[in-house]
Order: C-alpha cells, then sequence, then structure tokens
C-alpha cells in the first residue's frame, strides 16, 4: 500500500482525478504524519481529524471529482484566516474560542477546487513577529527543531517542510511568508496588490497583507496560486523575465546580509546567466527612511488588530506592540511614503525585469519562547528579515524560493521580486532555478 503523505499536491490531484486513490486514503496517510510528527514540530494549533476525514469521504461523490485542480489535497490553513465549523485563535489568548460560520474566501476557494483542510496552523500572537510561538505552541524548523520555522506564517510552513501536507495558506504582511519559507526551505509567492482576495485583520495592514501559498515545488506554487487567484483554467500569461538585477546589500541601514545567504544569491545569479538570463549586480535605490516607514506600518497595523481585544490577554510584546503602534496610525493613513518608494523604484524595476536577493540576512533564531520576552528584545531578533518589506509597501509581488544549504545543512534561500503583474515570471525563473538546481523536498523527520 503507497503512502501518500510526502507527494506533491500535483501528483495526489492527479491520482484522485483518476481515481488511483481515494480521497479519504490521502488524508488518512497525512493525519498519520501529523501524529506521528507534530510533537516534535508544532505545526497544528488545530488538527481536524474526523471531520477532515468525513470531507474526505464527500468529496469522493463529487460529479466533478474528475475536473478538480486540488482533488483530495490535503491543506493546513494559519489559524487567521477562518474555517467554517473552526474558531479564527490568531495565536492568542484574548480572541474569541468562537467558530467561524463561513470560511474565508481563500479556504472557500480551495475547498471548492477539491482540497480538504485538515487543520489550522502556529502563529505569534496577531502576526506580529518573525517566530512563531505562543500560548498555542512553537512551530519549529524541520529542518533543525532548535530553530523556530519563522513567522508569522510558521505553522504552516513547518507543516510542508516536514510533510504533513503537500500545500498550506499563509499570508505575508512584511515577509510571514517569505520569512518562513526561507527558514523552512519552501517555495511561496506574496501576491501583487489586489491579485487574490486578502480580508486579513483589521484592514490588511494598510493593505500591506496578502495571502498566498507554501508548497514544496513550484508547480504546486503555481497551482495553487492559480487556484486563489481564481485563474485556473485561463490562459497562461507569457512571461518576459529576461533581465535579471542580481543585489546583495540589506534594505535597512546597520543590518548585514550573513556570508552564506549572499553566496546562494550569487551562484543563483550565476546559475540564471548560464541559462540565458541578462544577469547583472546592481542596487535599488531604497531611501533613508525606510525603515522608519516599515516599523510604522508594522507597528500601525498591530495596533488596530488589538483593538477591542482584552489587553491583560495579550503578551507584552503584543501589548507594547501595538502602543506603539497607536501613536502612528494616523499619520500612517496620511503618509504618501508607500507611494514615493514606489516612484523610486519603479525605473529600476522598467530596466530589470526581475531582481534577486538573499531570501534572509541569517538564519532564523531559536525555536523559545520569544512571547515571554520584552519588545525591544523581540525588535532585534526579527533583524534577520530586512530583505521582505519594501515588497509589501509597494505591494508588489514577491518569492522565496530553496537555494543551496547553510552550514549545519538546513536550506538557504533566495528571494524573487518583479513588477506589479509579473507573478507569471517570477514563477517563471523560480522553476529554472528548481530544474537547474533542484531541493531536497521535505525535512529528513524519519
Amino acid at each position: 500500500m503507497s503512502n501518500w503523505a510526502g507527494r506533491t499536491a500535483a501528483e495526489i490531484a492527479a491520482a484522485v482525478r483518476e481515481k488511483r486513490v481515494t480521497p479519504r486514503e490521502v488524508v488518512a496517510d497525512h493525519l498519520a504524519r501529523i501524529a506521528r510528527f507534530d510533537g516534535r514540530v508544532g505545526a497544528f494549533r488545530r488538527v481536524r481529524g474526523e471531520s477532515a476525514l468525513d470531507e474526505a469521504g464527500a468529496l469522493a461523490d463529487r460529479a466533478d471529482l474528475d475536473r478538480l485542480p486540488l482533488a483530495g489535497v490535503p491543506v493546513a490553513v494559519k489559524d487567521n484566516l477562518a474555517v467554517r465549523g473552526e474558531s479564527t485563535r490568531n495565536g492568542s489568548a484574548a480572541t474569541p474560542d468562537r467558530p467561524a460560520e463561513r470560511d474565508h474566501v481563500t479556504v472557500a476557494r480551495l475547498r471548492a477546487a477539491g482540497a480538504v483542510v485538515v487543520g489550522l496552523t502556529n502563529v505569534p500572537e496577531l502576526c506580529v513577529f518573525g517566530t512563531t510561538d505562543g500560548v498555542h505552541g512553537t512551530a519549529r524548523n524541520p529542518w533543525d527543531v532548535s530553530r523556530t520555522a519563522g513567522g508569522s506564517s510558521g505553522g504552516s510552513a513547518a507543516a510542508v517542510a516536514a510533510g504533513m501536507v503537500p500545500i498550506a495558506l499563509g499570508n505575508d504582511g512584511m515577509g510571514s511568508l517569505r520569512i518562513p519559507a526561507a527558514n523552512c526551505g519552501l517555495v511561496t509567492l506574496k501576491p501583487g496588490l489586489g491579485t487574490v482576495p486578502a480580508d486579513i485583520g483589521n484592514g490588511d495592514w494598510f493593505g500591506m497583507a496578502e495571502n498566498g501559498p507554501l508548497a514544496t515545488t513550484v508547480e504546486d506554487a503555481r497551482l495553487m496560486f492559480d487556484v486563489l487567484a481564481d485563474r485556473h483554467g485561463a490562459p497562461e500569461p507569457r512571461p518576459a523575465a529576461g533581465s535579471v538585477a542580481l543585489s546583495l546589500r540589506s534594505p535597512l541601514p546597520g543590518v548585514a546580509v550573513s556570508r552564506p545567504y549572499a553566496d546562494a544569491a550569487r551562484a543563483a545569479g550565476a546559475l540564471l546567466a548560464r541559462a540565458g538570463h541578462e544577469v547583472r549586480p546592481a542596487e535599488p535605490p531604497y531611501p533613508w527612511w525606510l525603515g522608519t516607514t516599515a516599523l510604522a506600518h508594522w507597528t500601525a497595523g498591530t495596533a488596530l488588530d488589538a483593538e477591542g481585544l482584552d489587553p491583560r490577554r495579550l503578551s507584552r510584546r503584543t501589548r507594547v506592540h501595538a502602543a506603539v503602534g497607536r501613536r502612528w496610525v494616523r499619520s500612517v493613513r496620511s503618509s504618501d511614503r508607500r507611494e514615493r518608494l514606489r516612484a523610486l523604484l519603479e525605473p529600476f524595476f522598467a530596466e530589470h525585469d526581475i531582481l534577486l536577493t538573499p531570501a534572509l540576512a541569517r538564519r532564523g533564531p531559536a525555536a523559545a519562547p520569544w512571547h515571554r520576552r520584552g519588545w525591544l528584545r523581540n525588535l532585534l531578533s526579527n533583524a534577520y528579515t530586512p530583505m521582505t518589506p519594501p515588497w509589501n509597501l509597494t505591494g508588489w509581488p514577491a518569492m522565496s524560493v530553496p537555494f543551496g544549504t547553510l552550514p549545519g545543512g538546513a536550506p538557504s534561500a533566495v528571494q524573487l521580486v518583479g513588477r506589479p503583474g509579473s507573478e507569471a515570471a517570477l514563477l517563471e525563473v523560480a522553476g529554472r532555478l528548481e530544474a537547474l538546481r533542484p531541493w531536497r523536498r521535505t525535512a529528513p523527520l524519519d
């Protein structure tokens, strides 16, 4: 008997459509893997067990099963998006333990495409920080369980990297897809503004937050993205990604990129050059005020999400983060700095199709109770993620793609960024990297 845990979403969906396996068998295999490994990894806040098996059984009776792009594919959902019948805790003790009446639109699209939700994944409280730990659990990097999976989609990334699900749903407001994907050796795409429905928290962090896929292959990331963007079956846009700018400099002054991540970006650039891309060093004109603008939006978004919650039930780091942000809310709403940033960067992207950078400045910190530590200490721990925030401020698409390994054997990663509407081009370049230098898809937990 085949074990379907560890297969790709594309493989599973094809087998279910061809009736070589039932959705219930696929889901049962993945639930067994969750039961075996999640005690070490901490990916899930809630496993849906019997509910997922029942839904998989019902899926087998759908008349359109042979046409579903995600037929029988188990999926995990980040615990800040509503799943019908389940509470949405957002990593906090302050949120209501009340079942949602309906699915978030992205969850509904996944289910309509044939996916089966097997559980909700751990996040840091209110999805604020780049480490995933809190009252509902700690998500660890399956490649090195002494390290954080990253945040805030850390549980979703850990679940995929551990082979507990082939794909997972997360979101990204300052890097919250790309950071855990880079830590855990996954492919992810933060779509451009308006490409996938957002509706995350109280105002999508001023429109910076986007929902997107976490996967082990570019094919699976593309497949899930097409479903989330309601593009499945639509003609594929013709990618245009000839010119690649290679930048190794951190956008934030004082935060240096470590050698392993810089080396990965250099090697990826050299590989693309040999494949026929025009690759040349070029530095985006990041403004001096980028760091303060990112901090203002990050904290102010948290302040809005914390409204109406009992502050006594929030962790100290979250309370301080929200208190800092309340001072910024009015100025962020009236600020033109995001428009100014786009205006500064548009000429760069008129000259270059794709920007290639390291995905992180250094490896993720220890898996530790960061939620019990002070705000400043948490702020400093997040300094390993300077490469991601600019592209939430602009609202432009960006990816994290595994490339190479760190000295300890965990995955390294690079970031790809494009102008608005370039999701297909980014996926094309990511697929070329995958074809030229394939990566190990799941962590060796066995």
